[in-house]
């Protein structure tokens, strides 16, 4: 006899229940078990490089597919079909962008954080204090993102309602995410990031081809179907539906997908790892592994989302989340149909776990990221005599302090809309971060001032132009809905901060002194074969203080 609907979902939910608590006990276990000796600081910032290139590559994807990618790009797509599609891409596309560009240059010329990148051509304080600050600004807004949503998905999953439950979750996955970070360091979390992908990937490849067999293997039935569900015709499977409302649509396409290529990958989060190979080579074939990984993870969530819009419509997903961020989820959960077997509720409890445990590593990547720069780039540096023991024990305590501020935060503002974050943050990496590594690592004449000027203006540019976007108020799916201060004409920040993050570095260097912008030419250029192509016979420029 087959349960009713009623007790099946009881069932589902007690199964995910059980899942999430012996995955967040097992993944603890694995830090711990993983984690970097007492004074072990080497290991505890790049794990010794002991990982391989498909482990460090897969740990790559991992860091850079976040929770929020997962439900936001599914909704995109569920809601507004082709240009969902463009930003999957543009996932895939960013990570080919720094494999081409800056994967082997920042392999070479870092050591354990973004600071170490670009003090090696321009050593001082002052470099490495802007390198933690924009390290921590461009990844609290998504880290405020996935924690504040971390109490609504795990409702959503579990069937809770409670305001007080959800504000619980979110403290106390703050707090496994803190111990992911100070107990297991760099190889800690890479366990956790790979075991994160290869459960996503392969939970959601299964769906996927549930969802092609409810529709006959067919790709255009499928499209068919989703356009008619969508309740867009056929504008759903055209460009332009989400940027119907923008005076240019066709530019405000071109600049939000040139942020999230540009953006995405310059994440500090990301980009630590190329510091975790033990060479360029093997830097080469990470990428190659984390490339293949994302383009996978890009053609699994657009099938299941067209598959969400398919069988249960545009309306039904808008109903459940306006922005369609449980379209992955209800695509899953719909493909099986009205009565679930045993056998399905497993492998929805599987997708619903491999959610769980993206929300938990990405947060825990980011964490670390900023708490590696905080301790070794601003503390460690001020301090001329401090022991790898003290470092560590200063980095674990400063993942602590991060991570509590970044609760405290989600906490405060979780009932309110905080997408909008999660581009502030692409955009801080396309327009700030991304300039100043491309300049410091390729440009002779780049000076100090240069990059500070990249890093502040690149920042300000974004924020200032961020609250004129429809992101933060003019449109039913924005941060404030009720109100209408729509002055920037585009979706992102793109199109205008980027030009300006690299004329602000331009600008500051040709301002600087001649004299002293020869020396810091000079500078570049005792290290620069090393950078470019690890030349052995360069000298080393990057001491740890």
């Amino acid at each position: 006899m087959t349960p009713g609907p009623a007790v099946a979902a009881a069932s589902t939910d007690a199964m995910s229940l059980v899942a999430f608590t012996a995955v967040a006990t097992i993944t603890l276990l694995l830090c711990i078990m993983t984690g970097p000796d007492r004074d072990s600081l080497e290991e505890f910032y790049t794990g010794f490089g002991h990982l391989g290139p498909i482990r460090n590559g897969l740990a790559i994807a991992g860091d850079y597919i976040s929770a929020a990618t997962v439900l936001g790009t599914g909704g995109v797509i569920a809601l507004l079909g082709y240009d969902g599609v463009a930003l999957a891409l543009s996932t895939a596309l960013s990570l080919m962008l720094l494999m081409f560009l800056l994967a082997e240059p920042l392999r070479n010329a870092g050591r354990f954080t973004m600071g170490d990148t670009l003090a090696r051509r321009m050593p001082g304080r002052s470099v490495r204090m802007a390198a933690c600050a924009a390290t921590i600004a461009a990844l609290m807004p998504i880290m405020l993102v996935q924690l504040a949503g971390a109490g609504d998905l795990l409702a959503f999953l579990l069937g809770f309602t409670n305001e007080t439950f959800k504000t619980a979750c979110v403290i106390a996955l703050g707090g496994l995410m803190i111990s992911y970070a100070a107990i297991g360091g760099m190889k800690g979390t890479a366990v956790i990031q790979i075991f994160k992908i290869v459960m996503l990937l392969g939970s959601g490849a299964v769906i996927a081809v549930l969802v092609l067999r409810r529709f006959d293997w067919d790709p255009g039935t499928l499209l068919t179907a989703a356009a008619r569900g969508s309740g867009a015709g056929n504008a759903y499977l055209t460009s332009g539906l989400q940027f119907a409302h923008s005076p240019t649509p066709r530019l405000d396409m071109i600049t939000s997908e040139l942020t999230v290529v540009v953006g995405g990958a310059a994440l500090p989060h990301v980009t630590m790892r190329m510091y975790t190979a033990r060479h360029a080579r093997e830097v080469r074939r990470s990428m190659t592994w984390a490339v293949s990984a994302v383009g996978l993870f890009a053609l699994v969530i657009s099938v299941v989302a067209f598959g969400a819009t398919a069988m249960l419509g545009a309306p039904a997903i808008a109903q459940a989340d306006r922005q369609g961020n449980t379209a992955y989820l209800l695509g899953a959960r719909a493909v099986f149909g009205a009565t679930t077997s045993t056998g399905e509720s497993l492998l929805f409890t599987a997708v619903t776990t491999a959610l769980f445990l993206t929300l938990l590593a990405s947060v825990a990547g980011m964490i670390l990221a900023c708490a590696n720069s905080l301790a070794h780039d601003v503390i460690a540096y001020s301090k001329r005599e401090l022991t790898d023991r003290k470092e560590l024990s200063i980095a674990r305590m400063s993942a602590l302090g991060v991570g509590a501020f970044a609760i405290t935060l989600a906490c405060a503002f979780q009932h309110r809309n905080l997408q909008p974050l999660v581009m502030l943050s692409i955009c801080l990496g396309a327009s700030a971060i991304a300039p100043a590594l491309v300049y410091s690592l390729f440009w002779r004449r780049y000076t100090r001032a240069g990059l500070l000027w990249t890093l502040l203006g690149g920042t300000v540019a974004c924020a200032v132009l961020m609250t004129g976007t429809n992101l933060v108020s003019g449109s039913p799916t924005s941060a404030f809905p009720g109100m209408d201060f729509n002055w920037f004409p585009f979706t992102t920040t793109g199109v205008v901060s980027i030009p300006l993050g690299f004329l602000f570095g331009w600008l500051g260097t040709v301002l600087t002194d001649r004299r002293r912008a020869d020396t810091q030419r000079q500078q570049y250029e005792a290290v620069e074969a090393w950078i470019l192509a690890g030349s052995p016979t360069a000298p080393d420029a990057s001491p740890r203080r």
